[in-house]
C-alpha cells in the first residue's frame, strides 16, 4: 500500500548528534553509517533465520502548566498532521529497512493498526484526504521546526508529535543531544506552528523507555547480534555487559530520556492548545510481538497499534493526562 500523501522521504536509520553546536553534515554522516549497519543487520537476521525459528510565543497568560480559562480541547479533530521520526513513519514494521507509513500509529490506513486517524476520521478515504505525515526516518528534535512548518501550512486541526529517541541513541552517551538544545528545538517547533496555524491542537507523545527495550531484547540471540551492528549503541551496545561502566552508561541514557520527557511536558504545558501524554508511551512495556523482528528496536505493526490506542485514549479523554 502506498503512502496516502506522496513525499520525498528517504529512508534513514536511527542516529544522533553530539553535544553543543551540532553540524548537519556530521549528523547526516552518522545516519548513513547506521543505514549501512541496518543493511548488515538485515543480512545477519536472514542468515540467523536459516538456522533458527522464530515556546516564548506559545506561552499563554495563564500560570505555567495551566490552560487559559475558556479553552476547550477538541476531542474529535477532523484533520491530522504528523511530525517526528522513524516510529511515526512505521519504519521496519512491514518490510525490512523501509518506511511503512500506511501502518503509522498516527496517520496510517492499515485496518490492523487502526491508527489515530482511522479511529477519529472513520475510513481510509477520509484519512487519505485529511491527514499528512511529515515525519522523517532518522529525524532528531532539531529537524522538528522544519517539519512543523510544513504541517502548519496545511492548517490541521491536530498535530501529533513523537521525537527524541534518536537524540538519546548515539555512538556513545557523550554524543546525546544536550537538554538545552532539545528544549530550544522543541520550543522553536511550536513557534513555527503558531506562526501559521495558531489554532491547531498538538498531541505530544513521550520518548519511549530505551532501557526497558534493552532489558527486553538482550536475551534474544538474534536481537543481540543485530544490535552489535550499531543500533542505538549508547543504550543497546554490549547488551550482555553488566559491568559498572556499561551499567552507568545505560543509566546515563535513561536519565537523559527522562530529561527529554520533562522538557516535552514543560514546553507543551505552556502552550494553550498542547496536550502531553503524561508519560504513557515511556511507561508502556514494548516487548515480544510489539517490536520489529528486523531490528528489535522499532515497533512492529502490533506495536504501532499499541501506540495508536495510547494516543487515541489521551486525545479523546475529557482531561489531559497528568
Amino acid at each position: 500500500m502506498r503512502d496516502q500523501h506522496p513525499d520525498t522521504t528517504t529512508t534513514k536509520s536511527t542516529t544522533i548528534e553530539g553535544p553543543g553546536s551540532r553540524g548537519t553534515a556530521g549528523r547526516r554522516g552518522r545516519r548513513r553509517r547506521l543505514a549501512a549497519a541496518g543493511t548488515a543487520a538485515a543480512l545477519a537476521l536472514a542468515l540467523a533465520a536459516t538456522g533458527c525459528e522464530d515556546s516564548s510565543e506559545t506561552r499563554s497568560k495563564s500560570a505555567p502548566g495551566q490552560k487559559p480559562p475558556g479553552f476547550v480541547w477538541d476531542r474529535s479533530p477532523g484533520s491530522i498532521a504528523a511530525v517526528g521520526d522513524s516510529i511515526t513513519r512505521s519504519f521496519n514494521a512491514c518490510v525490512v529497512l523501509s518506511d511503512c507509513p500506511e501502518s503509522s500509529w498516527s496517520t496510517g490506513t492499515d485496518t490492523e493498526v487502526r491508527s489515530v486517524a482511522l479511529r477519529l476520521l472513520g475510513t481510509a478515504a477520509g484519512v487519505s484526504e485529511r491527514t499528512w505525515n511529515f515525519a522523517k526516518t532518522g529525524a532528531e528534535v532539531d529537524d522538528l521546526p522544519a517539519q512543523m512548518a510544513e504541517a502548519a501550512a496545511r492548517k490541521p486541526e491536530l498535530v501529533t508529535v513523537m521525537v527524541g529517541a534518536n537524540d538519546a541513541c548515539s555512538d556513545s552517551a557523550d554524543r546525546m543531544t544536550p537538554p538545552a538544545d532539545f528544549r530550544a528545538s522543541f520550543t522553536g517547533a511550536l513557534r513555527e506552528l503558531r506562526r501559521t496555524s495558531p489554532k491547531s491542537q498538538v498531541y505530544v507523545s513521550s520518548v519511549p523507555n530505551l532501557k526497558r527495550l534493552w532489558e527486553t531484547g538482550r536475551e534474544d540471540p538474534i536481537g543481540r547480534q543485530i544490535w552489535k551492528l550499531g543500533i542505538c549503541s549508547s543504550m543497546l551496545g554490549d547488551a550482555q555487559d553488566l559491568g559498572a561502566a556499561a551499567t552507568e552508561r545505560r543509566d546515563r541514557v535513561q536519565r537523559r530520556v527522562v530529561e527529554y520527557n520533562a522538557i516535552l511536558k514543560d514546553v507543551c504545558g505552556k502552550d494553550e492548545r498542547c496536550r502531553y501524554d503524561g508519560g504513557a508511551v515511556f511507561s508502556y512495556r514494548f516487548d515480544g510481538d510489539l517490536l520489529s523482528r528486523w531490528d528489535w528496536f522499532h515497533p512492529s505493526k502490533d506495536g504501532q497499534s499499541a501506540l495508536a490506542e495510547i494516543a487515541y485514549r489521551n486525545i479523546t479523554a475529557p482531561a489531559e493526562p497528568k
